[in-house]
């Protein structure tokens, strides 16, 4: 584009677009003749000779699709632009990672592990347009209780945490109850005489006082 720019179009004023269409045609025969500064060969032959080369197109056209990966929800929606999609709620489980995969028009959702056929599309959407939408299968619900709140039910699930025996909780709130705890200690109290006694030091007394010389 910058070679058209700057050998075409440069300086040049166009009253018409066929006028600026006719140099333009006008140039490439003079452009094609001239020695390529890379491959150092004529650029019409190199051209000639790639375009033999040139396969043609597959019958299917190559799909470009964004990938990310998204955690199913309780509910068995998926997350994705700012919209939810439904999954089977008999083949993915609760926080199961899916990999979407994104066209234009299509959200495909896979699951990260083949099944027995070795299949992972577990779900197909028409992709939703703007943001807050909802694209549900219904089927994809069955076996879930009905309800607003509805959750999965099928599937594996994380086992919950055991509770730990009396005595052993941590955290800050324990923290704070065992240092009190430990303020609420009886401590002994002993008369100073006792640690003399101990040592074999005189008692100190506070009569006491040296003796004035005569």
């Amino acid at each position: 584009m910058l070679i058209v720019c700057d050998h075409v179009l440069s300086g040049r004023a166009f009253s018409s677009p066929e006028e600026m269409d006719a140099a333009f045609a006008a140039w490439v025969p003079q452009r094609r003749a001239q020695i390529h500064k890379t491959h150092r060969e004529v650029i019409g032959e190199r051209t000639a000779r790639d375009h033999a080369a040139l396969k043609s197109l597959p019958p299917t056209p190559y799909l470009v699709a964004e990938r990310h990966l998204r955690p199913v929800g309780k509910n068995c929606l998926v997350a994705f632009g700012g919209n939810l999609y439904s999954v089977p709620a008999r083949k993915v489980r609760p926080r199961q990672l899916v990999e979407i995969r994104a066209t234009k028009s299509q959200i495909m959702l896979h699951s990260t592990d083949a099944d027995a056929s070795g299949e992972t599309l577990v779900a197909m959407h028409a992709r939703a347009v703007g943001r807050g939408v909802r694209v549900v299968e219904e089927r994809h619900w069955d076996g879930l209780p009905t309800g607003k709140n509805r959750r999965t039910t099928t599937g594996e699930v994380p086992p919950r945490p055991r509770p730990q025996p009396r005595g052993e909780e941590t955290g800050p709130l324990q923290a704070l109850l065992n240092r009190a705890a430990a303020t609420r200690i009886e401590v002994g109290r002993r008369p100073l005489s006792v640690y003399d006694e101990l040592t074999g030091t005189r008692p100190f007394t506070a009569n006491s006082s040296p003796k004035e010389p005569s």
